[in-house]
């Protein structure tokens, strides 16, 4: 099969992260999506980062009932930081019989050359660039392995939720229903889960 491994914090996951990957099942040739949750990213900061079970947790309930997505905790049991060119050699261990698309925003595609290892990743695996709000890419540029998605852009961020639920905002329609639920009644106001 054809696997999309959406890497991120997810920190919370919302209907950006879910329209994205239901779009690239339906339109892009994925099989399935697999939701790669990060526990540190070695490019950001950590703080505010809510638990790693916790965020676990909110994306198996945002992607329940639709079979083509899956959330996968393979990182929190690698080597830390986590390091992208690790978790693709892992999965290709693991899963043998299956294609891996890393599946990248534009905004970290122009970061790209400074991931860990990036010439290996570009060499040995498929990726795909999806559209970001500023981060314009020309899809002629790109090399034989990666393409770019002609997918909506979607410019909700998790930043955003995090600041809204400080603030009280009524974010429901922002995030799939059971991750709002769960969030309003398991999150503190400094973003800790309860």
């Amino acid at each position: 099969m054809n696997i999309g491994i959406f890497s991120g914090s997810f920190n919370p996951v919302h209907i950006g992260h879910l329209a994205l990957a239901n779009y690239l099942c339906e339109y892009e040739g994925l099989d399935e999506v697999w939701f790669m949750v990060t526990p540190h990213n070695p490019l950001k900061e950590e703080s505010g980062l809510m638990d790693d079970k916790f965020r676990l947790k909110l994306v198996e309930l945002a992607i329940a009932g639709y079979p083509k997505f899956r959330a996968s905790d393979l990182e929190f049991n690698l080597p830390r930081p986590s390091y992208t060119v690790r978790t693709l050699e892992e999965l290709g261990n693991i899963h043998p019989e299956h294609t891996f698309y890393l599946i990248i925003g534009s905004d970290n595609w122009t970061l790209f050359p400074r991931w860990r290892e990036s010439d290996r990743i570009l060499a040995e695996n498929q990726m795909i660039v999806y559209p970001r709000p500023g981060y314009p890419v020309d899809a002629a540029s790109l090399p034989q392995n990666v393409r770019l998605a002609t997918s909506p852009v979607f410019e909700i961020s998790s930043t955003f939720i995090r600041r809204a639920m400080d603030e009280g905002k009524d974010i429901r329609y922002f995030l799939h229903p059971a991750v709002y639920e769960e969030l309003k009644y398991s999150v503190g106001s400094d973003g800790t889960s309860r």
